[in-house]
């Protein structure tokens, strides 16, 4: 059912990534009766608002790019994005084990291979393993943007981007003007074709290092943004 869904929408991909989806579905499906992953459950609506929607950040990512995909939940955008693009170099983070339990079987099944780091984002950023060592982060129904700004520049290069998943985002881009200022970064907006309303992606350009009190501790960026 997902094939049928997908395939006139996105004719690129193959039988075998088609395949992919359907199994990824099927998991999505039925671990969701014990873990809760998704409150979107119809063929159509996963198919489209998780899959498709997904896949949207594609063409922002080079070849072999290193993805912090922070607070990746079910695997969205993460999982997705390995399955068309098997290239790229995916670290998934979660603060919720159980969440990763599943994508470990996930990527298992799908025989895809990417990185499991069971962390809240604001640690992993002050963690010298992961801080400055990507080439993009990405985030997915997350947080605020002057939030997102302070949870994934940390982890991204000198040079690197923040790829944020929103909805129409005027307001919060102009909320983030002194978050983007404090972390010596840029943004632009970018519109997705979708027709289930506005989609953009808001693409954060990193332009020098992060100063080292950012990301503050485990909270404090969504009861204090900057």
């Amino acid at each position: 059912m997902i094939t049928e869904i997908l395939s006139p929408l996105r004719p690129d991909l193959s039988a075998a990534q088609l395949a992919q989806f359907e199994t990824y579905y099927a998991m999505l499906a039925d671990w969701n009766t014990r873990v809760n992953l998704t409150a979107i459950t119809e063929p159509e609506d996963v198919a489209k608002k998780h899959f498709l929607d997904s896949l949207a950040a594609a063409p922002y990512l080079k070849q072999g790019a290193s993805i912090a995909d922070v607070g990746t939940g079910a695997g969205f955008p993460g999982v997705p994005l390995l399955i068309l693009r098997p290239d790229l170099n995916v670290t998934l983070i979660d603060s919720l084990q159980k969440r990763l339990v599943f994508l470990e079987a996930v990527l298992k099944e799908l025989k895809l291979n990417a990185e499991l780091v069971h962390a809240r984002a604001e640690d992993a950023g002050q963690n010298p393993k992961y801080r400055e060592m990507f080439d993009v982060a990405l985030t997915r129904a997350v947080s605020a943007l002057p939030v997102l700004c302070e949870l994934t520049l940390p982890l991204v290069k000198v040079g690197g981007k923040s790829i944020a998943y929103k909805g129409e985002s005027a307001e919060e881009l102009a909320a983030s003007a002194n978050a983007l200022a404090v972390l010596h970064a840029t943004a632009e907006r970018v519109s997705i074709p979708s027709d289930y309303g506005a989609r953009e992606l808001v693409i954060v350009t990193k332009s020098e290092a992060t100063p080292k009190q950012y990301p503050r501790k485990a909270g404090t960026p969504a009861k204090k943004p900057l």
